[in-house]
């Protein structure tokens, strides 16, 4: 899906878990969890979240008070799972859960 010298985003690690799905429009999308420690039903609902919201598509951002767009910029939020709070990244067909 996304490529880590082209995204920005950390490489994935040994017990990086990943759910696959589609979007609303047919597309490939996927969620990893980086941390290894969501369980995967949880990952399963936040990935149907994700698509039910539309959040999987190429955006375009303009930065506040900029001039251009900048297309396929990564969105990031942050997500409570269980007890902990993680960093949630979503760049074009993937949504990443990475550690703060």
């Amino acid at each position: 899906m996304v490529e880590q010298e082209e995204s920005g985003l950390p490489a994935l690690t040994p017990h990086a878990c990943v759910i696959e799905g589609q979007t609303r429009r047919g597309k490939p999308c996927r969620i990893v969890d980086n941390t290894g420690q969501v369980a995967e039903s949880e990952l399963r609902i936040l990935l149907d979240e994700l698509i039910e919201q539309d959040q999987f598509q190429p955006l375009g951002l303009s930065m506040a008070g900029g001039n251009s767009i900048q297309v396929g910029a990564p969105q990031t939020a942050h997500v409570q799972l269980g007890d902990d709070l993680y960093r949630l990244i979503v760049l074009d067909y993937e949504a990443r859960i990475e550690g703060f």
